[in-house]
């Protein structure tokens, strides 16, 4: 394996972390409304686990409400059981053709609450980053050992694999930094 194969592998690998820590941090609730907050809520559909999003459209009308109107009227209830259980502090209104939700403000402490869960999500993600730097460290000095790459190699691929490493650790504090504002500024 050469140092621009073990590089690349690096930053594939490490934006796939970053994607699903992004995503991840961009599903904590900032006290707006928004139909991505519904994204893992899975209603029983004729006995199958199915997406919300696959058996009902999710509008978002103003900042503090969602609405859900499902396809098939006949499942209003595994909605509303659907979103009930998923427990995410909401309380759905069924009105036998649509399913209205309101997004309640967050208080202080909530808000707090949710920018400790984005730093841990953070830190997972970084966790992640790194492990991946590991990995390819080893990969590096296996090559090293191979004969496949030089000393020489190694080492520049090692400084561009720890900038690698830095640019993702950085580009996912900026994520947070912006949960962090969003969330404090509602």
């Amino acid at each position: 394996m050469t140092t621009n194969e073990i590089l690349d592998s690096a930053r594939k690998q490490m934006d796939k972390s970053f994607d699903h820590y992004k995503n991840q941090i961009g599903k904590v609730r900032t006290g707006r409304a928004s139909a991505s907050i519904l994204d893992d809520v899975s209603v029983d559909y004729y006995g199958s686990p199915t997406s919300l999003s696959q058996t009902a459209n999710i509008s978002v009308p103003d900042a503090r409400t969602i609405v859900i109107n499902p396809y098939d009227k006949s499942i209003l209830q595994s909605i509303e059981k659907a979103i009930q259980q998923a427990d995410l502090g909401f309380n759905p209104q069924n009105d036998g053709n649509i399913i209205r939700i309101s997004v309640p403000p967050l208080t202080e402490d909530r808000r707090k609450e949710f920018v400790k869960m984005t730093k841990k999500f953070a830190e997972e993600g970084k966790v992640a980053i790194r492990n991946v730097r590991r990995d390819l460290m080893e990969a590096l000095k296996k090559a090293e050992k191979a004969k496949e790459i030089t000393e020489d190699d190694r080492k520049k691929g090692e400084d561009q694999l720890q900038k690698i490493t830095d640019e993702f650790i950085s580009k996912l504090d900026k994520v947070v930094a912006e949960k962090e504002k969003e969330l404090m500024d509602n």
